[in-house]
């Protein structure tokens, strides 16, 4: 096992990482940035070095800066959490010429399922369902020709695409030139690459992906599928685990199509394998991400997995210790995304200070915060705050679980999207299952009123509680002390007690 690991990333996931590397015994080295001089990570890690600016392109997505600090701290491995350099196989590649280990695949997986084109042409080599479409497309007339013949709807997506990024709904021939030319400009600002291919459209589709775990001795084992067809502009916004979409022989079926993909690029470390499911559960791969998804603690709820252990342990050159039959589904989990954005902005990000936070907890409750009260949130980065799970023998107790949680969830001085995450919830056609990809943007029209009024409660009782420790505050500048002595009338206790019933 490792002495030491960096921590290549900020926020939630460079928590959860240092968490699990607490758990083996292992130190762990925090980067930030100058607006995450004092992020929760950078207090949780053992060692924490500065990296740059505030912009990622100055500090988190600098190569070089990481591997100077990994050398000056003496790790051994860098972990590089999701999203900024997670799936750079140049990244990967960077790592293990200086001599570190990177906990993830090998470059080579990184770059054959990092394009999309190639990753098509790969899968369906190893015999693995792909939605119709076309290799990498050239000019306008070549675009329009392919989409007459795959016939509209189809999908517009860029070939180095991911995140939701580089790609467009194309519903009729006179949308082609103004989509292509969209879709080439925002694949190449985001990925530095224009390149792109059409898919069929998939009516209603619901997202399905299988997480896998592979080690660097040819094992290599899935643990289920997620649910993730609660999105909002193809970012996932709740994610659920197991998925009423698929019963028991389909979901069998993926798991073992999962694991021949991971297979097919000899896959190390942990992967997610996504596919889109249509209203008679055939299935179609989508992609495979490279890199630990924001969404794994619901399966390590439901099968008892730690995927970040594994991932360090693979990586430190151990097998895996379960095999395939090993691994069982038990209960149902569900996952919210707490964003600092306002849903009736149309979720514009929400940055500011953390005046109030009061986090839920009880049985069956998991919340990964990457942030504190007094906490700034800056405007430089995802505005995640936190991923709240909640865990059930059924998914009517995990729902229930989820909607008791929310309500005990308490963020001031900053708007958060909790109370989008109990409208969808309550919805009908949620507790029924009815999902797709197209809920969100079909279904929501703006809170409901006795939402907003719920919302309007929360901010009258967390504005008392903060008047409430203001003059405690004040008193303990006075007394020194917070005893009854500290002339807090009956008066104003009884009004605090009002406010915050």
């Amino acid at each position: 096992m490792f002495k030491r690991v960096l921590i290549a990333n900020r926020g939630e996931i460079a928590v959860r990482v240092i968490r699990a590397c607490r758990e083996l015994g292992v130190e762990t080295v925090a980067v930030y940035s100058d607006a995450d001089r004092s992020a929760l990570h950078v207090q949780y890690a053992d060692y924490a070095y500065p990296i740059g600016p505030a912009p990622s392109a100055e500090s988190y997505l600098v190569v070089e800066k990481i591997l100077a600090v990994a050398k000056q701290s003496g790790a051994e491995a860098i972990h590089p959490g999701y999203g900024f350099l997670s799936e750079r196989a140049s990244f990967a590649q960077a790592c293990t010429d200086a001599g570190i280990v990177f906990i993830g695949p090998q470059p080579e997986a990184i770059e054959q399922m990092g394009d999309k084109v190639t990753a098509r042409a790969i899968m369906q080599k190893a015999g693995v369902p792909v939605v119709p479409g076309t290799d990498v497309l050239g000019d306008e007339d070549e675009v329009i020709a392919a989409a007459n013949t795959i016939g509209f709807p189809v999908m517009f997506k860029a070939s180095a695409g991911g995140g939701g990024k580089g790609m467009r709904l194309v519903e009729k021939k006179e949308d082609v030139i103004s989509s292509l030319r969209n879709v080439r400009s925002e694949a190449k600002s985001s990925f530095g690459d224009d390149r792109m291919y059409i898919e069929k459209f998939i009516e209603k589709p619901r997202h399905v992906e299988v997480q896998v775990l592979g080690d660097t001795y040819g094992n290599i084992i899935h643990l289920y599928e997620r649910e993730c067809s609660l999105q909002r502009r193809h970012q996932k916004v709740i994610e659920e685990s197991p998925s009423l979409a698929i019963n028991q022989d389909v979901r069998e079926q993926m798991g073992q199509i999962a694991v021949e993909a991971a297979q097919a690029v000899q896959y190390v470390g942990a992967g997610t394998v996504e596919f889109l499911v249509d209203a008679h559960q055939n299935f179609y791969f989508l992609e495979m991400n490279t890199r630990i998804q924001v969404e794994h603690p619901i399966t390590e709820l439901v099968t008892g997995v730690d995927l970040v252990k594994a991932q360090i342990e693979i990586a430190a050159g151990e097998a895996l210790t379960i095999k395939q039959e090993d691994v069982r589904q038990r209960g149902w989990a569900i996952e919210c995304r707490i964003y600092a954005e306002d849903p009736d902005r149309d979720f514009f990000p929400s940055p500011g200070k953390i005046q109030i936070l009061r986090t839920p907890g009880g049985y069956g409750v998991r919340d990964d915060s990457g942030v504190y009260e007094g906490w700034e949130v800056p405007i430089h980065y995802d505005p995640m705050i936190s991923k709240l799970c909640a865990y059930g023998r059924t998914r009517d107790e995990a729902i229930q679980r989820m909607l008791r949680a929310l309500q005990e969830y308490i963020v001031e001085g900053i708007v958060t999207n909790i109370p989008f995450h109990r409208w969808a919830l309550t919805h009908p056609r949620f507790v029924a299952g009815d999902i797709d990809t197209g809920f969100i943007p079909r279904e929501y029209n703006g809170l409901p009123e006795e939402e907003d009024h719920l919302r309007h409660e929360i901010i009258l009782a967390a504005a008392a509680l903060a008047a409430y420790h203001k003059d405690q505050e004040l008193a303990r500048s006075i007394t020194g002390s917070v005893s009854s002595s500290a002339g807090v009338s009956a008066w104003r206790a009884s009004g605090w007690r009002e406010g915050l019933r």
